[in-house]
């Protein structure tokens, strides 16, 4: 997937303009970058449109996961995009969907195994049947 086409798809799923979509794309990503470890990010960004694989290739400094759960998360990305926590999980959820469209199962999965059991309700909308198809409203 191209980065237009992934701006496009968290854009439409957030139904916000794509410079908006952008801002939650990166901050979705920059604290998905501190969750994982640093390899794990190596792996995911490989396969991400290159403007995106800047915000996620670890730094030295976050090669170990840093362990914080799904609230912490959505504060994060919340405090990141200047958003309340509705907007935040909302946009995790579309960032999550559009990884899945734009990587692959396997590579997908393995980000998801990283994550504790408390992210799930993030995550899951990513890992139904059918999620990967963009439903218009």
């Amino acid at each position: 997937m191209n980065y237009d086409t992934f701006v496009d798809q968290v854009a439409r799923r957030t139904r916000t303009g794509s410079e908006r979509a952008v801002e939650l794309t990166h901050a979705t990503l920059e604290t998905l970058a501190e969750r994982l470890t640093g390899g794990e990010m190596l792996d995911l960004a490989t396969q991400l449109p290159t403007p995106l694989q800047l915000v996620v290739k670890p730094s030295p400094s976050l090669e170990a996961a840093q362990r914080f759960g799904a609230a912490e998360f959505v504060a994060r990305v919340g405090q990141r995009a200047g958003v309340d926590e509705t907007a935040a999980r909302k946009a995790v959820q579309a960032v999550f969907c559009t990884l899945r469209e734009a990587v692959t199962g396997g590579e997908f999965d393995d980000l998801v195994t990283q994550l504790p059991r408390d992210y799930r309700e993030m995550v899951e909308p990513a890992l139904t049947p059918g999620a990967s198809v963009l439903r218009r409203a």
